[in-house]
């Protein structure tokens, strides 16, 4: 699998298939995807390649949660779950140049879901938290 960021300066690819796909409710990837959360590819840190614009590639450690890693020129959020020091990251679907076809298994964090929001009744697992 191949993904970018927005701007196109950060290219990637991906071993895959992801391990698990989740969407993620949390208050850092509200603030951080500009919506409702994120949805992600669960995979090895070591599966993740960045073929170009390393050197525009930032990573951000909030004082609650785990890194988050963008692309400094366009602000696209790449991944998550601490890459590339974490065994296992979070791949953001919204990056892929591909739409991946399967859909999320579960909603992580939804006690942080806001009035405002709909969950989906998708039969996805959900959790107040991060799931085990």
């Amino acid at each position: 699998m191949t993904g970018r960021c927005l701007c196109g300066g950060v290219r990637f690819e991906v071993e895959g298939p992801f391990e698990a796909v989740t969407q993620c409710h949390c208050a850092s990837c509200k603030k951080l995807s500009g919506g409702v959360g994120t949805v992600n590819g669960r995979a090895r840190s070591d599966a993740i390649r960045i073929l170009e614009g390393r050197d525009l590639v930032r990573t951000y450690q909030p004082a609650e949660g785990s890194a988050k890693t963008f692309c400094s020129v366009c602000g696209s959020n790449l991944f998550g779950g601490g890459w590339p020091e974490s065994e296992r990251c979070s791949v953001r679907l919204t990056t892929l140049d591909e739409a991946y076809p399967q859909k999320p298994s579960k909603h992580l964090y939804v006690r942080s879901v806001a009035p405002w929001e709909t969950l989906p009744d998708d039969g996805a697992e959900r959790h107040d938290t991060r799931s085990g």
